[in-house]
């Protein structure tokens, strides 16, 4: 598999807020060859990287930014880079290696911090747009992305809408329900509070590593940020998935306190869970930066696909090719309700459109974790699209029920 890792200079970029910065940079990996009519666009989700695909040394890096879709994107994998040519860059925003609020300023020698433009899902399309003009790259044969990477595939379906055959967007919806919106707005708020946080200022030079996350623990909004991403974290499981995987149970005796506990703390139990969430917390605040999980967290809240138009549908409409929704019944952040509102909306513009639902009570991760069930209908619609039987029995389903009907993995099967 033929891979490359770079990072491209994009000159003066002017963000959907109205402000510029002089260089938007992106970091991007492209897997395998190009050959005109074959490129597929895969969108990370929140914390993800341009690492989409394992190449060598990141294997063993236990950093779920790398490699982070491994079962999907390979050699004789659902998107086989021997027959697509994959291209992944990391969103502006972000810390890893794209422009964003850790990158340095060039006009001051200092990090952007709180002066980074505010970014939109709308902001990272007309970036990977501009990306593949550098890389001479005129139309897309498919977009792929899952959760906040789903929006970034409907933005494209809105945006650009002649640049590409294939829509999928994954574990996504048109826009966050009021209750994500609560809880991502605490997870904001347990940052800003933080008082390391410092309005945004707390880069201090020699303690920052590449990623912009804190080298010593001690300047940076370390617990603030670690509490985010346990508030995150619980709202990517389902509850039947929390009960099977912990259930109620202590901690082994091993188990460490990653935090401070109250004194109560002292006699009741150190629980499982609370050491699951503890530990993945302190690992991800190694690797990633407070502010731009402000700012990702904001452009997720802030999409709305119909925005600028009267409905999702009339947002679409412009779009002729194909599209494959996919959802999760164990998903309560971007539910299947959710996804087949928007598959009703593509059904509005006479867009051929499959909801393929996966019977999986995982939660909101199970795109990442589940490949068994995602990877045969991905392959299948990058195949063949929806002209083979999967999309008579499709639409045989829909047809038998007034009701939504899910579609289920057998339909895709091959």
């Amino acid at each position: 598999m033929s891979v490359e890792s770079e990072t491209v200079s994009l000159g003066e970029f002017e963000f959907q807020c109205g402000e510029t910065i002089a260089d938007l940079e992106l970091a991007y990996e492209t897997y395998g060859d190009f050959e005109g009519d074959n490129a597929v666009l895969v969108c990370h989700a929140l914390t993800g990287s341009a690492h989409v695909s394992s190449r060598g040394r990141f294997e063993d890096s236990g950093d779920q930014a790398y490699a982070w879709w491994d079962d999907i994107v390979g050699p004789g994998k659902a998107i086989d880079t021997k027959e697509y040519f994959v291209v992944c860059a990391n969103v502006p925003g972000s810390c890893y290696g794209s422009s964003g609020p850790s990158s340095t300023n060039p006009e001051t020698g200092e990090p952007y911090g709180p002066e980074f433009p505010p970014v939109t899902v709308a902001d990272w399309t007309e970036a990977q747009r501009r990306l593949l003009d550098e890389l001479g790259i005129p139309a897309l044969y498919a977009v792929v992305g899952g959760s906040v990477g789903g929006m970034n595939v409907l933005e494209w379906g809105k945006r650009h809408p002649d640049h590409v055959e294939k829509l999928v967007p994954v574990a996504a919806a048109p826009r966050l329900d009021p209750q994500c919106l609560a809880l991502n707005g605490i997870a904001r708020r347990s940052i800003t509070t933080d008082d390391d946080w410092n309005g945004g200022h707390y880069y201090g030079g020699s303690d920052s590593d590449e990623n912009g996350a804190s080298s010593d623990g001690g300047t940076h909004p370390d617990e603030g940020l670690a509490l985010a991403r346990q508030i995150g974290h619980v709202m990517y499981f389902s509850k039947a998935s929390m009960e099977r995987r912990f259930g109620r149970r202590a901690a082994t005796r091993e188990a460490e306190r990653a935090f401070p506990t109250d004194p109560a703390g002292r006699f009741f139990p150190y629980r499982d869970v609370e050491s699951y969430l503890d530990y993945n917390a302190s690992k991800f605040v190694e690797r990633f930066d407070a502010n731009s999980y402000l700012y990702l967290t904001r452009a997720m809240d802030n999409y709305d696909l119909s925005s600028g138009f009267e409905s999702d549908a009339d947002a679409l409409a412009a779009f002729d090719g194909e599209a494959l929704v996919m959802s999760f019944t164990g998903d309560w952040h971007f539910t299947t309700q959710q996804s087949e509102a928007l598959a009703d909306a593509l059904r509005e513009t006479d867009t051929d459109v499959a909801h393929h639902v996966v019977d999986s009570d995982y939660g909101h991760d199970a795109f990442l974790v589940e490949p068994d069930s995602v990877g045969p209908p991905l392959s299948d619609f990058l195949e063949e699209g929806l002209d083979g039987n999967a999309v008579s029995d499709t639409k045989a389903v829909e047809s038998e029920a007034s009701d939504f009907a899910p579609v289920h993995n057998s339909l895709f099967s091959r």
